[in-house]
C-alpha cells in the first residue's frame, strides 16, 4: 500500500501527489473552522485572506531563490520565512500557524521527501507551522525581530527531531563520533542561522524596517 503512493526514490508517486493535495486542503479548512470556532478573536477579514495569500505567494517564490543547498535536505533562501513571520506578527499566533501549516503543506508538495508520516510532519507539517509562534511576540518591542529569531530556533527544533528519528543514517562517515548526537541540531541549525542572520539584517536597515511598518499599517487598518 505505501508503495501505491511514495516510490523508491522517497518522492510521491501521482496518486500520493493527489492524496496529498486532497489532504492538505481538509486540514487546512479543518484548522480554519476548529480555530475560530474556539478563538475569541474576529473572524478573518477579506483584507486578512487577501495579505495571507500574498505572503504564502511570496515565500513560496523565493523559496526557490537559494544561495545555498544542503545535500540531505534545507537550504538558505532569499528570507523566505520572513513572510509566514509578517503575518503571525499582523494577525497573532493563532493565523500564524494556520499559514505556516499551509505552507508546510505547499513545500512537502514543492519538494516531497517521505521515510515516514511522522517524519514528513517534522521536516514540513509542524517545522513550518512553528514559524507562527513569532505572533507570540507581536505587541513586544522590536517584536518582529524577536519573533523572527524564535520561530527560525522552533522550526530548527522540529528538524533536529526529525533528524534524531530518521537522517541518523545519513550523517558523514568523517562526522566526529563524539559530536554524533549534535549532528542533527549542527546540520539543521547551519543553513537556518545563516538565513536567520542574513534577513535580520535587512530587518534592521531603518529603510526596510520603515517599508515594513507601513506595510504593516496597511494590512491591519
Amino acid at each position: 500500500m505505501f508503495e501505491l503512493f511514495v516510490n523508491a526514490e522517497g518522492g510521491l508517486t501521482t496518486a500520493g501527489y493527489a492524496v496529498t493535495i486532497i489532504a492538505g486542503v481538509i486540514l487546512f479548512l479543518a484548522a480554519v473552522f476548529f480555530a475560530s470556532k474556539n478563538s475569541t478573536e474576529k473572524k478573518m477579514s477579506t483584507k486578512q485572506l487577501v495579505f495571507c495569500a500574498a505572503a504564502l505567494a511570496l515565500a513560496y517564490l523565493t523559496s526557490y531563490i537559494k544561495l545555498f543547498e544542503m545535500p540531505w535536505g534545507g537550504s538558505v533562501t532569499l528570507c523566505s520565512m520572513l513572510f509566514i513571520v509578517l503575518i503571525a506578527n499582523w494577525y497573532g499566533v493563532r493565523t500564524g500557524l494556520l499559514v505556516g501549516l499551509a505552507y508546510g503543506i505547499i513545500q512537502f508538495i514543492q519538494e516531497p521527501y517521505v521515510l515516514a508520516f511522522f517524519q514528513v510532519c517534522c521536516d514540513y507539517i509542524l517545522a513550518f507551522a512553528a514559524l507562527g509562534v513569532a505572533g507570540f511576540f507581536a505587541r513586544s518591542k522590536y517584536g518582529l525581530l524577536k519573533g523572527y529569531i524564535i520561530a527560525v530556533i522552533a522550526r530548527g527544533a522540529f528538524h533536529a527531531l526529525g533528524g534524531y528519528l530518521y537522517w541518523m543514517d545519513y550523517m558523514p562517515d568523517n562526522f566526529p563520533k563524539a559530536l554524533t548526537s549534535l549532528y542533527p541540531i549542527l546540520y539543521n541549525y547551519s543553513y537556518l542561522l545563516v538565513e536567520g542572520v542574513i534577513t535580520v539584517i535587512l530587518i534592521s536597515i531603518p529603510a526596510v524596517a520603515k517599508g515594513l511598518s507601513r506595510v504593516k499599517q496597511m494590512a491591519v487598518e
